[in-house]
């Protein structure tokens, strides 16, 4: 029997062990809880943090965000008001999945989250690649090796590393997360290397060497702390361990191939024609007694400064710093092709236009696909293509062609002036009063305005660049070769020949609006009885756009060293410390460009929306203030707030206006075609007007 001391202490045993594993939980009994924090008002900057008890360390935690590492139980930069969720594994496999909403505080972080759904299907069928899912080629990035760069530290791109010690030797194999290398910052902190995987080490910088993450000048490659080789190629993953994959968007696809298509069929106009185009921007062919009300330059400058705005300055610093060198030669010649695509629709732009009594124009895609395709017997199809273009035209105009504009504008601007920050409300209020006093005036007043606007922020943006360049002028044949050695050749760091090529030929499209028609509207408007004019007049604005001004940002950043540059900062940031790099006060020229590069866009995609809105709604001058108002409103929304998925999905919406754009121009390429032909005979046989003004200078 047990007596009554054995008992006890087998009561007392039993109530010590009870106790030991409720404060110990197993490894079979792993509990998870998460923090989730919502700091401020301002949209998309959403904590998640994960607390793990029992289970076996270490852990691994696997976020829905892409960009959060396997290794962090901390997740930043999280959308509120919209799921996310985490996996966490502990060593011995066991895991948990938890599904986390973060609490939307402010009405936009509410708006916000309602329009990221909206964002992820248009996103869905703007980027779809077709030939992935047709199984024509395999969209997996793989890599031979692992390169190993140094480590981040506080933003901070310049900061220098000496290679203190190498802890495994030069061709020794390596295992995954072993500490091979120890290194001191500048300030003498010290900083431990792991093998990002397992495989053989080759040593790139030597122990005791200084080396920073910027190329060394005239190098264009990041110094590499070392490289693995691996035993066999692997697939390229994401922090968070998602594989890697290139994508060939439709809508790239779509524009380029459209592109391509009118340079052949118009048998490379782009290059017979330009000679002519530049004599029509000088005022060669302007008849003053032609129909319309503005000149041949004046409808360029307005198309131009629609198009030479933010993406030739961030846009293509985000392109080099994901794309490489190489990125800058495909952009190049995605706008030599897209020049021809520019003819058709300008030149169907002012074929199809529409005066009224008062000498109002209407034109644009709209009515070319309105009318022309009536023409054709295909009257249904055209109503629906005009509608949806002019919806999207609107949508566009006050998105990526407004608030997106003053938003960056101001970010930029405000760094310059100390004392704006925090003032977008009345920078946005001042902006749109400068807007107004532009718009108010309409097609005239706009024209006159982006006229003598364009000119001076193209030059003084190019002759910003020239300086750049030319202060490593002698690097300039290694600039090129690092350019055409990128583009075919491309490491599989960068994503690969395939990456490279669709982010070059990308920015292009969506830089020069090739395609999407909207030049089309400020061409309707020009002063001309030969609707091809204009068409040969739009050939000069990819060439400035693209070829010029975009591969003038790009040679900056590769000159630099920027373009090796990525994750961390921002496009317009990257390419104001390549200004800086060279002449401290340049970020506030830039910031003068930029800011100009912004109002010339807003000015010019009012225009644009306005005669989207009027298709829909009317001609009527009422309707046309209203939408003014609209628009000057959506100038301080864009400065003043935060709105993320309400901009991604309007700047979407400019490329969507390619779809019923580019069908329109397919269907009537035929007449494109031979009315060029009779142009082109006019112009041999010395038919057209000539400004007397030409005559005698030529006299």
């Amino acid at each position: 029997m047990i007596n009554s001391r054995h008992f006890t202490l087998l009561a007392f045993l039993l109530i010590s062990f009870t106790n030991f594993f409720a404060q110990n939980p197993s490894a079979d009994n792993m509990s998870v809880d998460l923090e989730l924090i919502n700091p401020s008002s301002e949209i998309n900057n959403g904590i998640a943090r994960v607390v793990v008890q029992g289970g076996l360390p270490p852990y691994q935690y696997k976020w829905s965000n892409v960009s959060t590492p396997l290794f962090a139980s901390e997740s930043v930069g999280l959308i509120e008001g919209m799921k996310h969720t985490v996996t966490i594994s502990d060593a011995k496999g066991h895991t948990v999945l938890k599904t986390f909403t973060i609490p939307a505080k402010s009405i936009t972080e509410i708006f916000n989250s309602k329009v990221q759904p909206a964002v992820d299907v248009l996103g869905a069928i703007l980027f779809w690649d077709a030939f992935a899912t047709l199984g024509i080629y395999d969209p997996v990035v793989y890599t031979s090796h692992k390169d190993i760069p140094l480590p981040k530290q506080d933003g901070n791109k310049d900061v220098k590393f000496l290679v203190k010690k190498w802890l495994a030797a030069e061709g020794s194999q390596v295992k995954e997360g072993a500490l091979i290398a120890l290194l001191e910052n500048d300030r003498h902190l010290e900083f431990p290397v792991y093998a990002p995987a397992d495989g053989t080490l080759e040593h790139v910088t030597k122990e005791g060497a200084v080396i920073s993450r910027l190329p060394e000048t005239g190098s264009f490659k990041a110094p590499l702390l070392a490289i693995i080789e691996l035993p066999f190629s692997q697939p390229l993953l994401h922090p968070n361990g998602d594989i890697k994959t290139n994508t060939i968007p439709f809508i790239v696809i779509w524009l380029i191939l459209g592109s391509i298509f009118f340079t052949l069929r118009l048998k490379f106009v782009n290059i017979r024609g330009f000679r002519h185009s530049l004599d029509l921007a000088r005022g060669k062919y302007d008849d003053p007694n032609a129909p319309g009300t503005i000149t041949h330059f004046q409808a360029m400058a307005t198309a131009v400064s629609a198009t030479v705005g933010l993406g030739n300055i961030a846009g293509v610093a985000v392109a080099i710093s994901l794309g490489g060198a190489g990125a800058t030669f495909w952009m190049f010649l995605a706008g030599f092709f897209g020049m021809s695509l520019k003819f058709a629709e300008c030149t169907l732009g002012v074929k199809y236009r529409f005066i009224n009594e008062e000498g109002r124009i209407f034109g644009g895609p709209m009515n070319y696909l309105r009318y022309g395709l009536e023409k054709r017997n295909l009257k249904r199809l055209g109503k629906f293509l005009a509608i949806l273009f002019a919806v999207l035209g609107v949508g566009a105009s006050f998105g990526g062609g407004n608030m997106l504009q003053s938003n960056q504008a101001f970010k930029i601007v405000s760094e310059q002036i100390p004392f704006l920050q925090g003032q977008g409300f009345w920078f946005g209020v001042g902006f749109a009063l400068l807007v107004g006093a532009v718009i108010i005036g309409g097609i005239k007043s706009i024209a006159k305005v982006t006229a003598k606007v364009v000119p001076i922020m193209a030059i003084f943006y190019v002759l910003g660049c020239l300086v750049v360049i030319g202060y490593h002028i002698e690097y300039l044949g290694g600039a090129f070769l690092a350019i055409v050695d990128g583009a075919f050749s491309a490491e599989a760091l960068k994503g690969g020949f395939i990456g490279v090529l669709i982010i070059g030929l990308q920015r292009a499209a969506f830089s020069s609006e090739a395609g999407v028609g909207s030049a089309a509207i400020a061409h309707s408007a020009a002063k001309t009885n030969n609707p091809i004019a204009d068409g040969f007049t739009s050939l000069v604005e990819p060439f400035i756009d693209t070829m010029l001004v975009c591969t003038m940002t790009a040679l900056v950043l590769i000159f630099t060293g920027m373009h090796q540059i990525t994750g961390g900062i921002g496009g317009v940031e990257l390419t104001a410390d390549a200004f800086g790099s060279v002449v401290s006060w340049f970020p506030s020229v830039l910031a003068v460009a930029v800011f100009l590069f912004a109002f010339s866009t807003m000015v010019s995609w009012s225009y644009y929306g306005m005669r989207s809105w009027t298709y829909l709604f009317g001609r009527s001058k009422k309707i046309e203030l209203i939408y003014k108002i609209m628009y000057l409103v959506f100038v301080v929304l864009g400065a003043s707030v935060s709105l993320g998925a309400v901009l991604s999905f309007a700047d979407m919406m400019i490329l969507a206006m390619s779809f019923p754009n580019i069908i329109g121009l397919y269907i009537m390429a035929p007449e494109i075609n031979a009315d060029m032909k009779i142009y082109w005979k006019k112009l041999k046989d010395g038919k057209l007007y000539i400004n007397p003004k030409f005559i005698k200078a030529e006299d």
